[in-house]
């Protein structure tokens, strides 16, 4: 037996509008979306999407990493880590390598050319993400970020 009434579902436009409103998926899509173009922009003098930022930060460590680690923690699949990656490593800001441990897998590393570039793009980064801090509301990042945190542990 199912769970699921067999009444019929009123599909109307107060519905639309409710969803509108308090829909938490659309709010982040739409947020994300925001926070992606504001540091593209502000990032695109130095030929570096936010994206690109991310990436190359998840490869600043002291020794290789493998891609694993760096999918999870940016929410990437391989096969777009992948791609991603393949951008980068033809500018010359990574290198990957197979694994000595395990000939399947590679480890990443950024290059010389790599960690300028994010020394020159961290000023900016401090800029754009200081600016955002300050312009919202209640002026609370800390418990914005440990929200967003929860709900990409929902999964």
């Amino acid at each position: 037996m199912s769970n699921r009434s067999d009444a019929p579902i009123r599909l109307s436009f107060e519905t639309t509008l409710l969803v509108r409103d308090t829909c938490l998926c659309l709010h982040a899509q739409r947020a994300a979306r925001a926070l992606a173009r504001r540091f593209d922009e502000a990032l695109r003098p130095l030929n570096l999407t936010n994206g690109q930022f991310s990436l190359l930060m998840a490869l600043n460590r002291p020794e290789p990493v493998a891609m694993g680690p760096v999918a999870a923690l940016l929410a990437m699949d391989r096969t777009t880590l992948t791609a991603a990656l393949k951008v980068l490593e033809r500018r010359g800001l990574l290198t990957i390598t197979p694994d000595p441990k395990d000939r399947r897998g590679r480890r990443l590393a950024l290059t010389e050319p790599g960690r300028g570039l994010l020394r020159d793009a961290l000023p900016i980064w401090q800029r754009v993400h200081g600016a955002l801090e300050a312009d919202l509301p209640d002026g609370n990042a800390t418990r914005l970020r440990q929200d967003l945190v929860t709900l990409g542990r929902l999964t």
